[in-house]
């Protein structure tokens, strides 16, 4: 029999099925394990912060993201999510934030106590959760030392599919290094999750496209003109 230490968070069984040696294959999800399936439109709520915590989600499609409030009615996004995180684990009996979408999204609900008899799960739990911690350690670092450009500039770079950060290894061609972003976020939201306010967002994206970094197509489309450009006004170079 395989045993696992207790977690926060999770109520995990002292006796659990074997795990195969390879534990999780890297392209299952939720879905194999049971969980149920669930679409929601743009902006629907999934939970809300002190609803009681009784399963794990999983973004299948879509975005979502989660956030807090304040009492005076601020708001912090922390967390955006896309295809294949995880999110909903509470270290008590409670949702610590809210769950919304931010586009049509598909969502894969695993009841806990398929999380608690499952070794298989427990590993997947654990690779993603990885992941996500590395990505909260460096939100972390851009809230408390970062400018309003080298944040606006890193989260447009965060959108950017396997660029920027260590091991980066630049563009495939040095004269065609554009890129379209789709942005799912108001600048409201983009604000909040970057810690400033709206007015700060659109002054530093007129400034991004006063200086030829980017072209704003539409409202919800930026043209990056050159991507190692915008990456080295990040602050991580």
């Amino acid at each position: 029999m395989a045993y696992l230490e207790p977690q926060d968070g999770i109520r995990l069984a002292r006796r659990v099925r074997p795990v195969r040696p390879s534990g999780a294959k890297s392209d299952e999800t939720f879905a194999d394990f049971g969980a149920k399936t669930s679409t929601y439109a743009s902006h629907d709520v999934i939970y809300y912060e002190g609803d009681p915590a009784r399963r794990l989600f999983e973004v299948a499609s879509g975005t979502v993201m989660l956030f807090k409030l304040l009492p005076d009615g601020r708001r912090q996004v922390v967390e955006v999510l896309r295809q294949g995180e995880i999110f909903g684990l509470a270290g008590s009996d409670e949702y610590d934030c809210t769950a919304e979408t931010l586009t049509e999204a598909t969502v894969h609900e695993l009841e806990l106590r398929l999380v608690e008899g499952s070794a298989e799960v427990q590993c997947k739990l654990a690779k993603c959760l990885s992941n996500q911690m590395r990505i909260l350690h460096e939100h972390a670092v851009l809230l408390g030392r970062k400018s309003a450009v080298e944040r606006v500039a890193s989260f447009l770079m965060y959108l950017v599919p396997d660029r920027g950060g260590l091991g980066c290894i630049g563009p495939d061609d040095e004269d065609n290094d554009g890129y379209d972003l789709k942005l799912h976020m108001t600048r409201q939201e983009i604000a909040d999750y970057l810690g400033l306010t709206i007015e700060t967002v659109s002054r530093v994206v007129s400034d991004l496209k006063r200086r030829g970094v980017i072209r704003i197509d539409r409202s919800d489309q930026i043209h990056l003109k050159r991507v190692c450009s915008l990456c080295q006004m990040t602050g991580m170079h």
